[in-house]
């Protein structure tokens, strides 16, 4: 079973102007203690986001995780340690024949039932969420707030990680509700850095 660092963060490429920005903020994540990034692109191409991942990984290296949001051809193509797939992305086990029995497979939940048939897949961590309100998503699903993350925390022994509307302010009830790791967009897009040594200072 693999280990989830404490704070996952999400690089959305909508937030930056440019694939500098992008890398720039990654640097400054990495330099704040973050060891687990994934690179979310819900817009570009597949020529642009490719582009955008390689420039990400030969900025990484091996310093920190790279996962790719919902393209497991990309996360091949760009050398990256796994994907993160949705509930209409390609299911897990069509992923896991793609990147093979190596690399990190993640599959968003949203509710108990999705939970309980992920726990079923080949997935090494599960999702779950929106946590609290996000304005990350066009249509999220419904909150489904800490009882949620109990919930889901009771139907698998799988590495659980949070998302939605994580912020420094509320990361700690959503880790004592059972969350392995907290995924976090918003909250580290302004000094990413002093961002992200704040996160995991309240975490331990």
């Amino acid at each position: 079973m693999i280990t989830l660092p404490q704070l996952y963060a999400v690089l959305d490429s909508s937030v930056f102007p440019d694939a500098e920005a992008l890398c720039s903020s990654a640097k400054e994540l990495m330099a704040g203690g973050v060891t687990l990034l994934q690179y979310r692109n819900k817009s570009g191409n597949a020529r642009q986001m490719l582009d955008q991942a390689r420039q990400l990984k030969r900025l990484i290296e091996d310093s920190a995780k790279l996962i790719m949001n919902d393209r497991a051809d990309l996360c091949i193509a760009a050398a990256f340690d796994g994907v993160h797939v949705g509930q209409d992305d390609l299911s897990p086990e069509s992923a896991r024949k793609v990147i093979g029995p190596n690399r990190w497979l993640g599959i968003s939940t949203h509710n108990p039932e999705q939970v309980a048939e992920a726990d079923q897949t080949s997935a090494d961590y599960i999702a779950v969420g929106p946590v609290f309100a996000t304005t990350s998503k066009q249509n999220p699903d419904p909150i489904i707030g800490l009882d949620g993350v109990r919930r889901a925390r009771a139907l698998t022994r799988k590495p659980l990680v949070a998302i939605g509307g994580i912020t420094r302010s509320n990361c700690r009830s959503v880790t004592d509700a059972g969350a392995d790791s907290v995924a976090v967009i918003s909250d580290l897009i302004l000094e990413p850095r002093k961002s992200a040594e704040e996160f995991l200072r309240i975490l331990r």
